[in-house]
């Protein structure tokens, strides 16, 4: 079945041209052009990825991405002409899974389309005991804590994954990019440390206590046992 991509912009030559290099791609593809009309068709029709512009009317990009966190891990992938650090990390901080600034490649942004679908259709089925009433689930991609839902995106359950799969070594952020976006990143290391603190917070971890920052170096997940076990 093809992948259903919702493509939101107030721009109809934006939506015109993301939607060819997508179709031809083999991707279905809808357009909205106002926020308020995004979050109604992200909520009834759940497509695969949503492409958000966060300058739209309506309903601000930003209260999208909220709202639809409320209800869903959907990706979400943000398009937008601010470029500083602040607001990219913003961004993450509501539940985007990757960003893309204006003017962009459409090419790169089929690519980075193409690379959050990739983890997000993670084929293990074996189900992981992490720890700390923590277990993780590869062939859904997601994770629970005592039973409930984590609700973390594609990209932070590809992390979690990552520093699972390398438990009891340290990755770099750079290490960590390359394994949860798929492809050569040129973002920033403050994208990581985001990511990381809306992984622990979610599955209600303090900090060290699963995951261990690394100063200077990176991060790595422990192995499993309690601080009061590993004491004895």
């Amino acid at each position: 079945m093809k992948a259903q991509i919702l493509v939101v912009d107030d721009e109809k030559k934006v939506r015109k041209v993301i939607s060819r290099y997508l179709e031809e791609e083999g991707f279905m593809v809808e357009t909205a052009s106002r926020g308020d009309r995004a979050l109604e068709m992200a909520l009834e029709k759940e497509p695969d990825l949503v492409i958000l512009d966060l300058m739209l009317p309506g309903l601000a990009g930003e209260e999208v991405a909220r709202e639809i966190r409320k209800y869903s891990n959907l990706p979400i992938l943000m398009l937008t002409a601010r470029s500083s650090e602040r607001e990219k990390l913003e961004g993450f901080e509501r539940g985007a899974d990757d960003y893309v600034v204006k003017p962009f490649s459409p090419r790169e942004l089929v690519a980075r389309v193409k690379a959050i679908l990739k983890r997000q259709n993670y084929s293990s089925r074996e189900l992981i005991e992490v720890g700390d009433n923590i277990n993780i689930f590869p062939e859904e991609a997601r994770v629970t804590v005592s039973g409930e839902e984590a609700g973390l995106t594609a990209t932070e359950f590809k992390l979690f994954q990552a520093l699972l799969e390398n438990r009891g070594r340290v990755l770099s952020r750079e290490q960590l990019a390359q394994r949860a976006l798929g492809f050569d990143y040129d973002g920033f290391d403050r994208t990581i440390d985001v990511h990381i603190k809306n992984i622990r917070k979610k599955l209600s971890l303090q900090k060290d206590r699963l995951i261990e920052t690394v100063y200077g170096m990176g991060y790595r997940m422990k192995d499993g046992r309690s601080d009061e076990e590993s004491e004895k």
